[in-house]
């Protein structure tokens, strides 16, 4: 009678966890609709939950082989988001956001340039993205690199457009790598120079910035600690 009850428990509590995990599963991935309601702040609302989850080790079970079948046939990404190259900073993890919720567009430095603002300007006025988010990240290559004047190619050229917000810079001490407390101001005058970029060389996405349709914010992510701190406009 014991060992009877003992394995009803086992199979009662192995169904609760099942169901929970189950539940935790029926992420529903964005549609028309949901697009339709979402505003700036909404957006960026969940991007920070996102990043508290991944925090807490408390991230969303996707059913990723659902999503893909979900947005085979359109996709609705809520933001559009400008980050570096680096391989450890993945803004699907960092947000917890799944297939088919953000545009990812990914570019050593998180630099502005055409090609970037073309994509912005699809992702926003095309498809109906709500925020832009320009994330950058502390320890960042390409900040060194620019502040030590590396030529390499065709990286020379960009690291160049990041030497415009390094002159804004005005922190004390050695200004090349060595400067810890250099590199990281440099490498927010980045993000705040590419939040201004995107307004002042794309008047569709300015102006679509000034209806209120849209909304832009910086952001800076600590690789040390996976935490997100929002600059918002």
């Amino acid at each position: 009678m014991k060992i009877k009850f003992i394995t009803s428990f086992i199979l009662a509590l192995m169904f609760t966890v099942s169901s929970n995990s189950f539940s935790q599963s029926k992420y529903v991935t964005q549609t028309k609709e949901s697009m339709s309601e979402m505003t700036p702040a909404a957006a960026l609302e969940i991007l920070k939950n996102g990043n508290k989850r991944f925090l807490d080790g408390d991230m969303l079970h996707r059913n990723m082989n659902e999503q893909v079948i979900h947005t085979s046939s359109g996709q609705y990404p809520f933001a559009v988001i400008l980050g570096c190259l680096d391989s450890r900073v993945s803004s699907e993890l960092i947000f917890d956001q799944g297939i088919g919720d953000v545009f990812n567009a990914r570019i050593a430095g998180n630099i502005v340039n055409t090609d970037v603002l073309g994509s912005m300007e699809f992702a926003c006025k095309v498809t109906g993205a709500k925020l832009i988010v320009v994330l950058g990240h502390t320890n960042c290559g390409a900040i060194k690199g620019a502040c030590d004047n590396v030529e390499l190619g065709n990286l020379t050229q960009l690291l160049s457009k990041i030497k415009i917000a390094e002159a804004e810079v005005k922190t004390s001490g050695e200004r090349n790598s060595k400067n810890t407390e250099f590199v990281e101001d440099v490498a927010k005058q980045n993000v705040i120079l590419g939040m201004k970029l995107i307004r002042e060389q794309s008047p569709i996405l300015n102006e679509m910035l000034t209806k209120g349709e849209i909304g832009i914010v910086g952001a800076m992510y600590d690789l040390e600690t996976g935490k997100v701190e929002f600059y918002e406009d």
